[in-house]
């Protein structure tokens, strides 16, 4: 097997195996807890740019399959596992982790100690870094990675939001021959579940470019708007605050993950980028509103200050609505006077857990109140 090794900007080095395709890779290195849903992992657009470590020592059990997949294409820029599995076994599998990245030309590494890398990052933060085949020096790998942009003030919606407007039934399927509500959906980097879950849950939906005006939307005749998920730093998304600022209290908003971040930066608030951020799919969510715990997935960087909703009130008041319970971060706002909300985590989440899916119907409820 191929020598590779991985380079953190700290001059950490690990040397290991290279699987899927030759060659290096930059990007922020960061970590995932997840024990399953690794090709929704490589194809959500909110991991562009980014090295995603899996935690769980064994990915690729189950292989790959062209149903399990949250976007057009592979979306990381690299990916690092303990043990690449190419013995799979799946009675849905069309083939194997290491080739679903060769074809897809990501870089990936094994054989490393992932626990180490994880803790470390916890310990540091995230960080930047690279994985090569080709540049096996750690010094001038280090040197390379220093001269990449960091996170922080980086705007990566661009290069993943779609071109063009389209249906979502184009790209999902139609769920719903008998539609409720037609919602508008900006993409910063959605994920097809959302779509397939907004379907199903009676929505018309059209996906429109991150940029797309505001009066446009207005102008459509639609129910709603959702703010989709994304990657990078939301207070770079400057297009996309100002058009959800002048359709607020208009139109209900909804939004997931980096809409919730750019519906607070709209509302008023700031945001702030966490140390190793959350990405898995067990965190604790508390409900404020009744006390109840929700299990969720997450996959974010950045977090809305909830000491800055204060001094939000352009809109009228803004609550915290949901906390985090390992760390106390914001993990939801609702606005009181407007038909407006968003949650950091991901309700729609595949594999799961699906303990927030009540939240697709409390989008419905908003617009059937608006009407």
């Amino acid at each position: 097997m191929t020598k590779a090794i991985l380079v953190l900007e700290d001059g950490t080095t690990f040397e290991g195996r290279s699987f899927g395709a030759a060659g290096e890779t930059f990007g922020e290195v960061v970590f995932n807890t997840s024990m399953s849903g690794y090709q929704e992992v490589l194809t959500d657009p909110s991991y562009h740019s980014q090295i995603v470590t899996m935690t769980y020592p064994h990915i690729g059990n189950y292989g790959v399959n062209g149903e399990d997949i949250e976007s057009g294409r592979v979306q990381v820029a690299g990916f690092v596992v303990h043990e690449a599995v190419r013995a799979y076994s799946n009675y849905r599998a069309t083939g194997s982790l290491p080739d679903y990245l060769a074809d897809a030309g990501v870089v990936g590494i094994e054989g490393i100690d992932t626990r180490m890398l994880t803790r470390h990052i916890r310990s540091l933060g995230a960080m930047r870094g690279a994985i090569s085949t080709a540049d096996l020096d750690p010094v001038s790998l280090r040197d390379r990675v220093l001269a990449t942009p960091s996170m922080e003030g980086l705007n990566l919606v661009d290069p993943v939001t779609t071109g063009q407007p389209y249906r979502a039934a184009d790209a999902v399927g139609d769920p719903t021959s008998d539609p409720l509500f037609k919602v508008a959906a900006y993409d910063f980097g959605i994920k097809y579940n959302i779509l397939r879950l907004l379907g199903a849950a009676g929505c018309d939906v059209t996906v429109y470019p991150a940029s797309h005006p505001a009066d446009a939307i207005l102008s459509g005749g639609f129910d709603g708007v959702f703010l989709s998920n994304g990657p990078g730093d939301p207070a770079t998304v400057k297009s996309g605050i100002d058009n959800v600022a002048a359709l607020l209290g208009r139109i209900p908003v909804f939004g997931i993950c980096l809409g919730h971040q750019i519906l607070g930066l709209a509302l008023g608030a700031r945001t702030y980028k966490l140390k190793f951020g959350h990405r898995g799919i067990n965190q604790p969510v508390l409900r404020v509103a009744t006390g109840r715990v929700e299990v969720t997935s997450h996959n974010h960087g950045f977090a809305v200050d909830p000491d800055t909703l204060r001094d939000a009130t352009a809109f009228g008041t803004v609550e915290v609505s949901h906390t985090n319970l390992n760390d106390a971060t914001c993990e939801g706002i609702r606005c009181l006077d407007i038909p407006a909300f968003g949650v950091q985590y991901h309700p729609e989440a595949s594999p799961g857990p699906h303990d927030a899916r009540y939240l697709f119907d409390q989008f419905n409820a908003s617009m059937e109140a608006a009407r």
